[in-house]
This record gives C-alpha cells, sequence and structure tokens, in this order.
C-alpha cells in the first residue's frame, strides 16, 4: 500500500491546529494537487515545511478522465513535478467528468458502455504513460443516470479498471449515495470489486435531501450505514489506507480525530479477524 492507516483531508482551515500538533491517529494526509501547484509566497512555505515531516496523498479535481475536450497533458506534467517534488506515493482521479470547452465544476457519470470503456481507459493509460506511474481512479456519486447505459455501474467500474489496467480509489460514502440515488444493494456492489486492484479508501458524510435522494456534500459526520459498509468492506477485501474527506462545515480538529479514529479501530478490528483467520489456515 502507497500508505498506512487512517488520514485526513489537509484543509487550510487546519493548518493552525495541525502545525501545532497532529493527532497520532492521523497517518496521512490527502491534498488536491490542483490547490497547490504554483502555490508561493507565505502559504506555499507553509506548506511545503508541513509536507516535508508529514506523508501526503494526491486526489484530482478536474483531469475530466470521461470529458470530451483533449487530456489536460499540460496539468498531468504539472502534477507530476508536484509528486515527484514532495514525494507523494499515490494519485487518484474521479471517474467522471467534469469539462466541455471549460470546467464545469461538476462530477458527471460517463455514458456506461464498451465504447465509454475503451475511450476512458486509453486516457487513463495515456494519463499513466505521462506520470509514468499507476494511479487509482475513484467510482464517483452522481444524482442522474448515465445518458446510456448497457452495463451497471459496477460491471462499468470493472472493465475500466481491467482495460486501462490501473487501480481503484473506492469510496465508500459514494458506494452508499449512489445506492439509494439509484436504488441498488451495495454490499453487492463492493463484493463486485475486485480487491487485488483497491489500493486506497475514502469515508464522508453527506446530506439527506430525501428519503430516496442523498446529496454528496462531506460536510456531514459519516453514518452509522456508512461506518457498517465499511466494516463488510473491510471484511470482504481486507483493509485498506481510508481517509475521512471533510470539506465543508468543517469542526474543530478534536471532533475530526474521533471519526479518524473510528477508522482506525475499524483497521485494527478487522486486520486481527484476518490475521486469526490466516493463522488458523
Amino acid at each position: 500500500m502507497p500508505v498506512q492507516g487512517a488520514g485526513l483531508g489537509y484543509r487550510r482551515e487546519l493548518m493552525d491546529e495541525l502545525d501545532g500538533h497532529v493527532p497520532d491517529a492521523i497517518r496521512f494526509f490527502e491534498i488536491a494537487p490542483e490547490n497547490w501547484i504554483d502555490v508561493g509566497g507565505a502559504l506555499g512555505r507553509r506548506f511545503r515545511a508541513f509536507a516535508e515531516r508529514h506523508r501526503f496523498v494526491c486526489h484530482g479535481l478536474s483531469l475530466s478522465l470521461g470529458g470530451p475536450s483533449p487530456l489536460d497533458e499540460m496539468l498531468l506534467r504539472k502534477i507530476k513535478a508536484f509528486l515527484g517534488e514532495f514525494k507523494i506515493p499515490l494519485y487518484t482521479e474521479h471517474l467522471s467528468y467534469c469539462s466541455d470547452d471549460g470546467h464545469l465544476y461538476d462530477l458527471l457519470p460517463i455514458p456506461m458502455t464498451e465504447e465509454a470503456v475503451k475511450y476512458v481507459a486509453a486516457r487513463i493509460r495515456r494519463t499513466q504513460d505521462i506520470l509514468e506511474r499507476r494511479i487509482a481512479v475513484e467510482n464517483a456519486s452522481f444524482y442522474v443516470n448515465a445518458p446510456i447505459a448497457e452495463m451497471s455501474e459496477a460491471a462499468f467500474v470493472r472493465a475500466v479498471l481491467e482495460e486501462a489496467d490501473c487501480d481503484l480509489h473506492l469510496d465508500v460514502n459514494n458506494v452508499y449515495v449512489n445506492s439509494v440515488n439509484h436504488r441498488f444493494d451495495p454490499r453487492a456492489y463492493i463484493a463486485a470489486m475486485p480487491a487485488e486492484r483497491v489500493v486506497y479508501m475514502h469515508m464522508a458524510g453527506h446530506y439527506r435531501e430525501a428519503e430516496d435522494f442523498i446529496i454528496d456534500t462531506h460536510g456531514a459526520d459519516v453514518i452509522d450505514p456508512v461506518w457498517e459498509l465499511l466494516g463488510f468492506t473491510y471484511q470482504t477485501m481486507g483493509v485498506r489506507p481510508t481517509l475521512l474527506e471533510r470539506d465543508f462545515n468543517i469542526p474543530p480538529l478534536a471532533d475530526l480525530v474521533k471519526e479518524v479514529e473510528r477508522i482506525s479501530g475499524l483497521q485494527r478490528k478487522h486486520q486481527a479477524a484476518a490475521d486469526l483467520q490466516l493463522a488458523h489456515g
């Protein structure tokens, strides 16, 4: 695994507290490279000093792997330099699109067709060639069904991973959100994912607009059904490094650490169970 344990999204609102002390539960941090590339001045120096002392992974926002516009190779070359400068071992992106002659500021579903599998996989392979490393793609949340669907979301994700020969960044909350919005069994979705390709996971909170409609906000505490789904995921495919996302309504660090510690507790529990099972053959 590129990192170990439980992590937290690095937010500017948390910098003062984190500069003072990083709680033991936080083993690594995540940033969007687009938010920090070319940042200079006092803020850039402050980030550089922190990044030299702690482990980071990168989760991209704007590559638009499924988009119609040409792949942004200039951005990729900047990301490659950024990853190398800060010795960041993992880069992931959303399996979605967010541009069409300009950024749309939302993650939109890709048509779930064989043609789209080949199109997106070719863009992922090109991304990996430029970065000279494997990447992981994240299953995205979405609110309307893909305009064309020849297969289920789980089958589409599996097909892209195989065709592109890349890894999976499994967002457990996104699975739950989509399972409510699009009415499928989240455990069946998790069980259908290729465990050998899962290198990283996300947990987050969301906003329930209605009984059958959830918005993926990253602005609230993780709810019990998503914690239960994370436990099922660890049991099904093994423990993976897992990050808590909190992008809005950010509480004090001490409150976030409680959720990071809950991730760590589930990791220890399921790793111990797996070790015991292995010991007994």
